[in-house]
């Protein structure tokens, strides 16, 4: 398989267990949302539960599920709990998944390099 610089690297079965582990975590649409909307910084339960299609107690065992994969990170403060990516790979995942989809959804041929 090859890597991102495009130089070929054996893949190990640790490393494909890892990698289809975060796939089944963003299988779900409204995890993956989450993880779409907090990309680019912190927000809260209550800010992430106005702009997806799920209920605030959704929403927080959606997180939970998250940070307990290790794909995002919680930190308190005062009374909220403020979530964040934990990975710039899981980012740009979450990019690449999206961006696939906005090529199926609007018909536009995909890249192929």
């Amino acid at each position: 398989m090859a890597t991102a610089s495009g130089s070929h690297q054996q893949v190990d079965g640790e490393r494909l267990t890892i990698a289809a582990d975060v796939l089944r975590h963003l299988a779900d649409p409204t995890r993956l949302h989450l993880l779409h909307l907090i990309r680019d910084g912190e927000q809260d339960v209550s800010t992430l539960t106005t702009q997806v299609a799920a209920s605030r107690s959704s929403v927080s065992q959606h997180l939970g599920r998250l940070r307990l994969a290790g794909l995002v990170q919680a930190r308190r403060d005062g009374r909220r709990m403020l979530y964040r990516i934990t990975s710039d790979h899981l980012a740009a995942l979450v990019d690449e998944a999206l961006g696939f989809a906005d090529h199926s959804v609007r018909g536009i041929p995909h890249h192929h390099g």
